[in-house]
């Protein structure tokens, strides 16, 4: 069963990396994963935050920060150093193949850190402000699936590594925020009137 879920991973990484590869994407998808080009939108949902719901936003920004702190540590210093995966880049299967649009990166692949810290920030945001962004508040989820595929894209891991992630990471941030929410009783978050 673990073979034939490899070979799946294998196949699933190289139609990704190199089958999907574009001189357009190959300029853009890097953006996507490097952490500095999303300094302003986190910085700007931290005054939205802050401007709008005063000790109420502190406490979601604190649960952000925490479920982000407790993604990584669980994925970077627990899960990776215990499995031990290759990234596909070193992987000596498909690193002839790979097309590495950036720096490889030392450590692990399994499972994919980018991809547990931004689904758990997804996963919190939408449990802890889905009553102000009704419409929009799956957006974080594309957002965060977007920065899970750069991953694949740009040649650092494998697409196992993103789902895991993004399971691992659903579960941390959905856990925070029904912590956070607890915190915040008994009227969490309404609408921000007009």
């Amino acid at each position: 069963m673990l073979d034939l879920l490899l070979q799946w991973d294998y196949s699933a990484f190289l139609a990704v990396n190199p089958g999907m590869h574009h001189p357009w994407l190959d300029a853009v998808v890097p953006w996507l994963r490097n952490k500095y080009f999303w300094t302003p939108l986190y910085l700007g949902l931290a005054v939205f935050l802050w401007i709008n719901l005063r000790g109420k936003g502190l406490w979601i920004i604190l649960g952000a920060i925490i479920a982000v702190a407790m993604a990584d540590t669980i994925s970077s210093k627990v899960l990776k150093p215990l499995v031990q995966r290759e990234r596909p880049c070193r992987d000596v299967l498909v690193r002839d193949q790979a097309e590495v649009l950036v720096h490889c990166g030392g450590g692990y692949s399994f499972p994919s850190s980018h991809a547990t810290n931004h689904f758990a920030l997804a996963l919190f945001l939408i449990g802890t402000m889905g009553r102000i962004f009704r419409k929009g508040r799956y957006l974080w989820l594309v957002w965060a699936a977007s920065i899970a595929f750069a991953q694949v894209y740009v040649g650092v891991h494998f697409p196992l590594d993103v789902l895991f992630g993004a399971l691992l990471g659903t579960f941390i941030g959905w856990l925070n925020a029904v912590v956070t929410r607890e915190l915040l009783h008994p009227e969490p978050l309404k609408k921000i009137p007009d």
